[in-house]
Order: C-alpha cells, then structure tokens, then sequence
C-alpha cells in the first residue's frame, strides 16, 4: 500500500494498514503531543488503532512544541 506522509512516499506491509501503524512505520517512536490528519482531517488519537487507510491517503503529522 502507498501512503504519503508529510509529503514523503511509504509503503507499508501488508494490504490494509491502520493509523496507528502508519505512524509507527513512518518512524515516530514517541506519540506524545502529536496531532495527526488524514487526507486534511484530524482523527483522535483514540481512533488510530480503528481507522483504516486506504491506498494513496495523505498523512499529516504535527509535533506540539513550546516557545514564544
């Protein structure tokens, strides 16, 4: 399956893939004060491990930050 993450090509194994696996293969090893979109819509970290993608879905990763 081909996934688009902040604009970078992935292919995952396996013929479907949930969100929650598409971060970790995008390699993020740590979820705290992230925001994900896909295809420009947030799903709720609750809704990773469910959410199923689907070829060609663009994924949006945002890391929180703090400063002024």
């Amino acid at each position: 399956m081909k996934l688009s993450v902040n604009n970078s090509a992935i292919e995952p194994e396996g013929s479907t893939v949930n969100l929650e696996q598409a971060v970790i293969h995008s390699g993020v090893k740590d979820f705290k004060g992230l925001a994900v979109a896909v295809n420009n819509t947030v799903i709720p970290r609750t809704n990773w491990s469910s959410f199923q993608l689907n070829e060609n879905d663009t994924i949006t990763i945002i890391h929180a930050t703090q400063g002024g």
